[in-house]
């Protein structure tokens, strides 16, 4: 089977489902920013060297795979995202923040390769974010999709805290 099908060489795409729509929709849009997500996650994962960190970045890869196949679809998908699908990052978070210095304050991205990844791909996941909540507000997205990039979004942001603690690199603070 050929990669390429020339199908979208007039600028529209296909949708689960077989409907086109131009592949600037909101839709493609929404779908394609999780692609992005998920590729930025496993970037993330290939800097990460604890293997539970390394595992949870891989279901929550496998979950993105799940949202954008469920926005990929304009009738009801097979996939769903589950309450305790949203749970499960919330305990991750708990987890790690229970190991980290209250914050008071913003703080600069940076600190080593692996925490600044994770921040990009909260950036990206906080896109996702948004575009989902566009076909939300249309009905035309899950509820529990936008959920769960919210908490997403959460996780990544104390991944990135976590990651530097585990060298021993501070916070870098702002202070305006």
């Amino acid at each position: 089977m050929k990669i390429y099908t020339t199908t979208g060489d007039s600028g529209t795409t296909s949708l689960a489902g077989g409907a086109r729509v131009p592949k600037y929709h909101p839709r493609v849009e929404a779908y394609g920013t999780l692609d992005e997500l998920c590729s930025q996650v496993g970037l993330l994962r290939m800097h990460v060297t604890t293997s539970t960190l390394r595992e949870q970045l891989l279901e929550i890869q496998k979950l993105l795979m799940k949202c954008g196949s469920i926005l990929s679809n304009t009738g009801k998908s097979p996939y769903q995202v589950k309450d305790g699908d949203i749970l499960q990052v919330e305990t991750w978070i708990d987890s790690l923040q229970s190991q980290l210095p209250d914050l008071k304050n913003f703080t600069i991205p940076g600190g080593n390769v692996a925490a600044a990844q994770s921040h990009v791909a909260r950036c990206v996941c906080r896109r996702a974010e948004r575009a989902t909540v566009l076909l939300a507000s249309e009905n035309t997205a899950p509820e529990n999709v936008v959920k769960y990039l919210n908490r997403l979004s959460d996780y990544l942001f104390v991944l990135a805290r976590t990651l530097c603690k585990e060298q021993n690199i501070s916070d870098e603070i702002w202070m305006p």
